[in-house]
């Protein structure tokens, strides 16, 4: 059956899908550093920053925020971001600042986004950017603590599938289906479940 052969990965094959997968993160990267903002997310909100000169002023900017679009421009010139969200924004608990950073000579835009869908990752701030790989997202375990009962259970069970998933493992919904054929079948030996196909 090729499901064991799935489940037991060759030092090879694991060496490869290291591999892969450092590519695939130096691509990502490459990706995301080429973008004129930066930015970063919780399972609950994204956060967005852009540099620009010191010498523009609040009334300079032109900034709309909507429940599915974002625009950031300095007025008259191309914009710094524009696009549909990936996933819908609450606009009440979003906003824009601009801030005077002690990093480099300017300032920053600063955007809070926050989601209306809870317990999904966004691959991209807006929908034209490159996009990143949702599934190697770890959160930190500290903010799983501040999610109500059931969406921690909902992200829990998502990470644990992702995770089983990586190494060719069952998911939970999988397992369970498993452990409740093997139940059966300990309670009724008399039948036959060689050609017994999980599906």
């Amino acid at each position: 059956m090729s499901a064991d052969l799935d489940q037991n990965p060759s030092p090879a094959d694991l060496a490869e899908r290291e591999r892969e997968n450092k590519e695939r993160k130096a691509r990502e990267d490459a990706e995301q550093a080429q973008l004129p903002y930066k930015w970063t997310q919780t399972i609950r909100d994204v956060d967005v920053t852009a540099p620009i000169p010191a010498n523009f002023k609040g009334r300079d900017l032109d900034v709309l925020l909507t429940k599915n679009k974002l625009r950031v421009a300095i007025k008259g010139q191309e914009p710094l971001i524009e696009g549909d969200f990936p996933h819908a924004i609450r606009v009440d608990e979003s906003s824009w600042t601009l801030e005077t950073t002690p990093t480099f000579p300017g300032k920053e835009i600063s955007i809070h986004l926050d989601k209306v869908n809870k317990v999904e990752w966004w691959p991209h701030v807006v929908t034209t950017a490159p996009k990143i790989d949702v599934t190697k997202i770890t959160p930190e375990n500290s903010s799983l603590g501040d999610l109500d009962g059931e969406t921690r259970a909902m992200v829990e069970k998502m990470m644990y599938d992702q995770r089983q998933k990586e190494m060719g493992g069952p998911s939970s919904d999988e397992q369970r289906k498993m452990d409740l054929l093997k139940k059966f079948q300990a309670e009724h030996p008399e039948m036959d479940f060689s050609n017994a196909k999980m599906g």
